[in-house]
Parts: structure tokens; C-alpha cells; sequence
């Protein structure tokens, strides 16, 4: 063997001796390696879902739909195309596997859809005639397999069958498709549908048509965000998380090393006299680094997809809910995944390592077999660390401040980057605050031998404990100020729905037997109130007088009865409350937070939007919350929405007089007019609907939360395990001075408890400060809605007890051991 490679083997042999540092390394790297290589598969996975939604045949094309709301059917088409125009239909419904699944179908004509469409050329399931001839194909993307039970068998060519008993056209695995979509001939759409004539929208390819036909609307492709653009936020905020657990994580990494350097000193002095020059050393000391990184790091990418694999249907329902945005079920990763997750965790460990190496090659010969050289230096470390938190707490400010005069909902990155600043100036001082707490007591107890020996040796262990308490602060602060903020929204939220939801039914019929139940229903002596919906969409021409860039803004009528102003709430008005209700049935519009805050928006304001029958002024008299929509939307009364902008017909909500009963009233409608399940819901339904959806979307939150804060703690105790040894050979002289090792464990467990106390106590007021940055700055520019800042005493109170209870569960084992030490064994700790 060559020279280096004896000095390697023998720098390796440490690990065989203290496996425990061994393990304390690679545990570092995979859990770091995992929790960050886990969400990066996520956000991979779904970016390739939403290009292949983005690349669907309709991506690119114009819609018509009609003005008056009716639904569209067959003749609509032939009448179009008859006339000239390029329209082509489409169909589109859900259909419910044998499983209970719920998947997206789309029937399309291909031989009218735009030549470059991928649909209306030939492909490999046997081309364009056995597509549109019986028995069809279904195409779907390969994941989607999976929901009809296929995925066991050839899966092509298989007819499944569906919930109702009706089966599918033959299967025609298309990769280019987003995940639970089939496509097929329309014509067999309409069968499994049960649709008749019936068509979901006419398409035309885009800029095609300068105006709609005379009785339709027409739909812009480039007003329709992409899911990549609604759910952009959404994984901004996922990977942050992520590399504050890659943080975490590689905190166990540093203080294994620097521990492992300590305890080989006399080892590199040996074989700096031995001749290998310093850079050598340091050179090996590297590749050391690498070979257990590589191992490391592989084991928590491979970790890793299996945690996004188990993560992934709560964010894929997630997304659903929240923005529409379909994600595949399985993992889709791309090759450059795999090389991105392993550089990321090599250089992080690269970086978690540069410290200890650069104080390895400038320590004198001399001084490398000498403990006190490194604890020597630990006093100037310090005084870096105080210097380094005020840096950081300086950039902090000039951050606070930067965003502070620009328009509110930008500067997302920057935001992100006032929290990171915020955790380092909290992590960076905490040592030092620690080290000169210690100090005072120190001084103030020499009258009590035993505890003025408690507090010295806790200085003693900081050195090693710091990084484990700094780890600690970053996860309890997170946690702190995302579980605050999870719980401030979740309180506006619910005050939110029940001032919303103040029908008790709500009904969404057929457009075309609309009116008729209206009429029944105004004659129903248990009905107190009917609040009829319209919804609809245009265009934003100009604010003012100022043409501005022209955005898509949904619209929204409502009817503005007395069960509705009372709680219905406002953010901002022109001359109060009453004076907006007045002026909004008058033809005045309200206008939803995110509108207002994209495009600085304020009561008093006129929007120019584009109507059917020509540009309408709007004035703008009040800003009200709309929490969880990603659009901008105008709010107008109800019949001027329809009269103005031609909008077709949305739902009807039923209040009920006083000491009316819901449950007869919605069977009478049942029976009468034959609405089915999803045609009407009772408030509680809808209630309980939305509140479910709530916490579904914050289980990623939670479950990355949880995590971080395990690592945190397994910090913590591969910290103590690792100077186990070296605790005991200190505490032996007590136990022979007569100390109880009863006491001597109660001393152990109350030094790490007051040192886990006091980083918790540090930790809630950085934690509101967070809270305070995701509130303020980051919910705004990543969803375009502030949320009122709520403090949680509770929240506080299960901060400290959790990183009590982390410390002294960590402590638990060391001290576990020392009781069982034997006596004979403490002296012989202490034995040179």
C-alpha cells in the first residue's frame, strides 16, 4: 500500500474504534440528504405534471362559451362551423373507477383540432382511425394505470370497468398526458358521460378570432394562468423547509467531525512527525470526507424517495384543492435529479467541514496533540459568532427595510431571505449569550460547590453542545412561527366561512331550470332569503385613467340581502359599510384583497373592464379577504353582473325563515326537480367540506415541521452520546467524593434541561418574529392576502416544553448508562 494510502487507512481507523462518531456522521448526512432530497422529488415530480397540463392540446387555444350561460351542445358547433370558424368541441366530465377514484375525462375531435395538436395525428396505438372508430381508444398517461387497476397486468388494450358498471375503450398509455386524464373520441365521451349533444366549450386556435360571435364570449388562452404559476409559491415555501432541514442535519454533521478532529489529535501528530506534510494531512482529511459522504448522502437520496413517495398524495390533494393543479401519484424524476441531490449534500457537507479543516491546518505541530489548543480558540469563536449575529441581525433590518417601501406581494426570495437572516443572527448568538449567562451564575455560586461545579462544566461541554443547542433554536423558532401562522390562519378561516356561508342550502341546478326553482322557492313560506350567485371572467383594461397590462380577473356576483352585509367582511371602504352595500347594488364593485394588493388598488379607484356589449367604468368602493383564491376577482350585485357583463347563472343560497328545518325543504327540492347529491348541500357539508381541505393543505407543513424537529433533537443526542465516555471520566472524582451517582444523574439531566430551557426561551421571541416575516411579507407576495398576526400562548408553552422534553430525552440515555456504571467501573473512567 502506498504511503497516503496508509496514512487514509490509518486516519479511517478511528471510526473502528468510536463506531458511535461513525454513526453520528452518517446519520447526519441521511437524514440531512433525505428531508431535502424527499421534497426536491416532490417539486420534481409535480413540474413534470404540470408541463405535461401546460403541453395538453387546449394549452394554446382560445375558448368560446356562450354569453347567456346556457349550456353548449352540438348545434352550437355546427352552426360555427358552418359560418367559417375553426372551432373544434370539447367534453369534458368525471368518471369513478371500480376503486372509488375520481379521474378527468376529456373527449375531443381530432380531425378539427389545430394541426400541431398531438391529438390529430397519428399515433402508436394503432393511429387516428382505430381512435375515432368504435371500439375507440382511451388514452392516459402511464401513472394513471394505476387508478383503473391495471398496473399488474398488460395494461394495454385492457377495457376496465367503471363504479357504474359501463367499461372503457381500450387503454392507450400516452406519457405526454397529465396524470388521472383519458382522452378519447368524443363520440364515446358522450356515451360513458351520458352527455347526448351536450359539450363542455368550443376551442379555436389562439388570436385567431379578433371578436367573439354575436351571443358568445371569448376566453383568451393567455388569461388562463398555468399550474406552474399558480403553484410556484407553494414549492418556494417546501424547498425553504427542506434546506432548513438540510441545516439541521448538517449541524450533526459539523459537530461529528469537530469532535472526531479532537479526539485524533495525537493521531495527526503522529504522522505529521512521522513526515506527511500538513497539506497532505488536510488533503486526506477531505477524501475522508468525501467516501463518507458519498455513502451518506446516496443512503438519503434513496431515503429520500421513499419519503416523497409517502408524501406525495397529501401534497398531490393539495394542490388539487387549492389551485386545480393535477399531480401524478408516482414519482417522476429526471436524471439530473439524482446528480443535483447528491451535489447539494456533498457541498453542504464540503461546507460543514471547512471550519474544522481550515483550524486542522493552521494549528503549529507542537500544538496538535493538545486538547487546549482547540478549546483555546473556542473563547475567539465566540466573540466571531457575536459579531457574526449582528451582521446578520444588520441584514435582517436592511431587509425588513427594503421590503418595507416596496409594493406589497413583491420580493418573495427577499422575504425568504429575512427569515434566513432572522435564524442565523438567533443561532449565532445564542453560544455567546450562553457562554456569558454560565459565567454570571458561575460567580454567584461559590457558596454551593456542587452546583458552582454543574455550571462549570456546562461551560465546559459547550463547545460541543453548541451547534446541537443552535440546531435546536432554528427548529423550535420554525415551528413556533410556522405553527403560529398555520393557527392564526386557521382561526381566520373558520370566522371567515361562517361569515360567508350564511345560507343553509345551497343550490347549484341546471342553468336552464334556474329560474323555474327560483320561482317555487319564492313561494315557499319557510323560505326567508334567496341569494342568487353569477360568476364569470374578463379582462382588466385600466385603473384610473392609466392604461395598465392586461390581467384576467374573475367575477363574481352575489346578491346583497340583509342575511349577507352583516358579516360579509371588508377590509377597506370608501365611506364605510353601509355606504359600499348601498353603492354596490347601485353598480359599484368590491374588489378581493389579491387584486388590489397585485395592482395597488384602493377604494375610490375605477377599473376599466372589458364587457360583451363594450369597455365598462367601474367604481371600485370597498377591499374585502378572500382567502385561498389565487385570482384577482371583481365583486358585483348579482342581476347588474348578468345585465352588464352577460354572466351566466351560479348558485342559489337558501336562508330559511326562523324555525325552519333544512332536511324538508331539501327533499322537497329533490323530489321535485330532481337534483342530485352534488346539486345540493346543506352549509354544514360545505362547512365541513373547505375545513377538510384546510388541513389537508398544511399536512406537508406539519409533517416537515415534525421532522425537522426529530433531527433537531437527534442532534442533540448523538451530541451526548459521543462525549459519553469523556462525561463519565469527569464525574468519577465526584462519585469518590461522595457524591450519589442518583445525584449525579439529576445534576446531568438539570444542566442539559437549563441549557434546552433557555435556548426555548430564546427561541419565542425569534419564533414570533418569524411568524411576524411569513404573515407579513411571505403569505403576501406568495398568495396576495395578508392574514392577521395571532400570538398562541399555548404554542408558546409547548415550545419550551418541547425542547425540555427533546433535551432531557436525549439525556436520558447517557445518564441511563452512568446509573448502571458500577463503582469500580467509575474509577476505572478515571484511570489515565
Amino acid at each position: 500500500m502506498s504511503p497516503l494510502g496508509v496514512a487514509l487507512a490509518t486516519l479511517l481507523s478511528h471510526y473502528r474504534r468510536h463506531p458511535g462518531q461513525l454513526a453520528m456522521l452518517l446519520l447526519g448526512l441521511w437524514v440531512a440528504g433525505a428531508l431535502w432530497s424527499g421534497v426536491q422529488a416532490i417539486n420534481a415530480s409535480a413540474r413534470d405534471s404540470y408541463a405535461r397540463a401546460e403541453a395538453l392540446f387546449d394549452a394554446d387555444l382560445d375558448r368560446l362559451t356562450p354569453g347567456d350561460g346556457r349550456p353548449l351542445d352540438r348545434r352550437d358547433f355546427v352552426t360555427l362551423r358552418r359560418a367559417g370558424l375553426p372551432v373544434s368541441p370539447i367534453l369534458e366530465g368525471e368518471v369513478t373507477t371500480a376503486s372509488g377514484e375520481r379521474l378527468t375525462l376529456i373527449g375531443i375531435d381530432p380531425l378539427t383540432l389545430p394541426g400541431d395538436s398531438a391529438f390529430a395525428s397519428p399515433g402508436a396505438d394503432g393511429g387516428l382511425e382505430a381512435f375515432l372508430a368504435p371500439p375507440w381508444r382511451t388514452r392516459l398517461a402511464p401513472e394513471t394505470l394505476a387508478a383503473l387497476g391495471q398496473a399488474r397486468r398488460a395494461a394495454p388494450g385492457a377495457t376496465p370497468a367503471l363504479a357504474g358498471g359501463q367499461r372503457l375503450p381500450p387503454l392507450a398509455p400516452t406519457p405526454a398526458l397529465p396524470p388521472n386524464t383519458l382522452v378519447m373520441d368524443i363520440a364515446a365521451a358522450a356515451r360513458l358521460l351520458e352527455r347526448g349533444d351536450g359539450l363542455s366549450r368550443l376551442v379555436v386556435p389562439a388570436d385567431t378570432l379578433a371578436t367573439a360571435p354575436p351571443g358568445y364570449r371569448l376566453v383568451r388562452a393567455e388569461q388562463r394562468l398555468a399550474p406552474g404559476e399558480l403553484t410556484a409559491s407553494f414549492h418556494l415555501s417546501l424547498t425553504a423547509m427542506a434546506l432548513l432541514a438540510l441545516i439541521v442535519g448538517l449541524f450533526i454533521v459539523q459537530a461529528a467531525l469537530g469532535l472526531a478532529l479532537e479526539q485524533r489529535l495525537g493521531l495527526l501528530r503522529t504522522l505529521r512527525a512521522l513526515g506527511v506534510p500538513g497539506r497532505t494531512l488536510v488533503g486526506l482529511l477531505a477524501g475522508e470526507l468525501v467516501l463518507l459522504g458519498l455513502a451518506g448522502a446516496l443512503a438519503g437520496i434513496a431515503s429520500g424517495v421513499g419519503l416523497a413517495s409517502a408524501l406525495l398524495p397529501d401534497v398531490a390533494a393539495t394542490l388539487s384543492s387549492l389551485y386545480g393543479a393535477e399531480v401524478g401519484r408516482t414519482l417522476r424524476l429526471p436524471w439530473h435529479y439524482w446528480l443535483g441531490g447528491l451535489g447539494v449534500v456533498l457541498g453542504g457537507l464540503l461546507l460543514a467541514g471547512s471550519g474544522v479543516l481550515w483550524r486542522a491546518a493552521r494549528l503549529p505541530v507542537l500544538g496538535l496533540g493538545q486538547a487546549q489548543a482547540w478549546r483555546a480558540g473556542f473563547q475567539r469563536q465566540l466573540r466571531r459568532q457575536a459579531l457574526g449575529g449582528a451582521a446578520s441581525a444588520l441584514a435582517a433590518l436592511g431587509l425588513w427595510a427594503w421590503l418595507a417601501v416596496r409594493p406589497p406581494g413583491e420580493g418573495l426570495l427577499a422575504a425568504f431571505g429575512l427569515v434566513a437572516a432572522l435564524l442565523l443572527a438567533g443561532a449565532l448568538w445564542l453560544p455567546p449569550l450562553l457562554a456569558a449567562a454560565l459565567d454570571g451564575l458561575g460567580r454567584r455560586m461559590h457558596r454551593r460547590p456542587l452546583l458552582q461545579w454543574a455550571l462549570a462544566d456546562l461551560q465546559l461541554q459547550l463547545p460541543r453542545l453548541a451547534l446541537a443547542m443552535m440546531a435546536l433554536l432554528i427548529a423550535l423558532s420554525a415551528n413556533l412561527g410556522v405553527g403560529s401562522m398555520v393557527g392564526g390562519f386557521r382561526l381566520t378561516f373558520l370566522d371567515w366561512l361562517d361569515q360567508r356561508l350564511v345560507a343553509d342550502l345551497y343550490l347549484r341546478p341546471p342553468p336552464a331550470r334556474l329560474d323555474e326553482i327560483d320561482a317555487w322557492l319564492a313561494e315557499r313560506p319557510e323560505v326567508a332569503e334567496r341569494l342568487a350567485t353569477a360568476g364569470g371572467e374578463t379582462t382588466l383594461l385600466a385603473i384610473g385613467d392609466a392604461e395598465t397590462p392586461r390581467q384576467s380577473v374573475a367575477l363574481f356576483g352575489i346578491t346583497p340581502g340583509d342575511a349577507v352585509r352583516p358579516g360579509w367582511p371588508l377590509k377597506a371602504t370608501l365611506a364605510g359599510r353601509e355606504a359600499a352595500w348601498r353603492e354596490l347594488a347601485g353598480g359599484a364593485a368590491f374588489v378581493n384583497e389579491q387584486l388590489a394588493i397585485a395592482r395597488g388598488i384602493a377604494p375610490g379607484d375605477r377599473l376599466t373592464l372589458a364587457a360583451p356589449g363594450g369597455d365598462e367604468r367601474l367604481l371600485v368602493v370597498a377591499v374585502y379577504p378572500d382567502y385561498g383564491n389565487p385570482r384577482g376577482e371583481v365583486l358585483l350585485a348579482t342581476p347588474q353582473l348578468r345585465r352588464r357583463f352577460q354572466a351566466p347563472p351560479g348558485s342559489l343560497g337558501i336562508v330559511l325563515a326562523d324555525g325552519a328545518a333544512a332536511k324538508p325543504l331539501a327533499a322537497a327540492l329533490r323530489s321535485r326537480f330532481a337534483l342530485d347529491a352534488t346539486a345540493l348541500r346543506d352549509q354544514r357539508q360545505v362547512k365541513r367540506l373547505a375545513t377538510g381541505i384546510f388541513e389537508r393543505t398544511f399536512a406537508i407543513t406539519r409533517a416537515l415541521n415534525a421532522l425537522t424537529l426529530a433531527v433537531a433533537a437527534l442532534a442533540l443526542l448523538a451530541t451526548l452520546l459521543a462525549q459519553a465516555r469523556e462525561r463519565r471520566r469527569r464525574l468519577a472524582p465526584l462519585w469518590a467524593l461522595g457524591v450519589p451517582r442518583g445525584r449525579l444523574v439529576r445534576v446531568q439531566l438539570a444542566q442539559l434541561g437549563a441549557a434546552a430551557l433557555a435556548t426555548g426561551l430564546l427561541a419565542l421571541p425569534l419564533g414570533l418574529a418569524v411568524s411576524a416575516c411569513l404573515v407579513d411579507t411571505i403569505n403576501v407576495a406568495a398568495f396576495g392576502w395578508r392574514l392577521p398576526l395571532h400570538v398562541f400562548p399555548g404554542e408558546m408553552l409547548l415550545t419550551l416544553a418541547t425542547a425540555l422534553g427533546a433535551a432531557l430525552l436525549a439525556a436520558a440515555l447517557p445518564s441511563l448508562t452512568l446509573w448502571r456504571t458500577p463503582p469500580r467501573a467509575l474509577l476505572a473512567e478515571e484511570a489515565p
